[in-house]
């Protein structure tokens, strides 16, 4: 089996942005903590509650990656929240752009090593690019496409129902 490579899903503006929020963090780790407890708060307040979850975790595992591979001393580690009509973006931006991201095979064994494949199958895609000024940007996404609310009337309400 090859080993895992990052996604080549391409970096496209999926429309006006209608909330943001870019904080900045010192490289230290109660940092990821609080960004983890920011993102899940923000995506419930601007109607999300069903994702705040994967984007807190995935806000995690970004941030520590930024702390553990992408730091340096007196340089902030930035995190960006942006929603549009189709789409949920998380970014995590560090100073070090010659330390890209690169998914691997963990062993059983293995302590660290999972938290890209975890990206990559709570997303609908990632992928990274140049910071603005030095360094690089890491960024998850989820698609908000069309979802049907059972109160809708093509959703099928029947309880017990397996959907298939």
């Amino acid at each position: 089996m090859p080993d895992p490579q990052p996604p080549t899903t391409p970096n496209a503006n999926p429309g006006p942005v209608l909330h943001e929020d870019r904080l900045d963090y010192t490289p230290v780790p109660r940092s990821v903590a609080i960004a983890r407890n920011r993102t899940a708060r923000l995506i419930r307040e601007w109607g999300y509650p069903n994702l705040a979850g994967d984007a807190a975790l995935v806000t995690t595992e970004l941030m520590t990656n930024a702390l553990l591979h992408g730091s340096l001393r007196d340089r902030l580690i930035v995190v960006r929240l942006a929603t549009t009509a189709t789409a949920l973006r998380v970014e995590v931006s560090d100073p070090r752009g010659e330390r890209q991201p690169c998914p691997r095979r963990a062993t059983d064994e293995d302590q660290f090593g999972r938290g890209l494949l975890l990206v990559g199958v709570l997303t609908d895609g990632w992928g990274v690019g140049p910071r603005v000024g030095a360094g690089k940007t890491v960024w998850a996404q989820w698609s908000l496409g069309l979802t049907l609310c059972n109160s809708h009337p093509l959703a099928d309400t029947r309880e017990g129902q397996e959907w298939r």
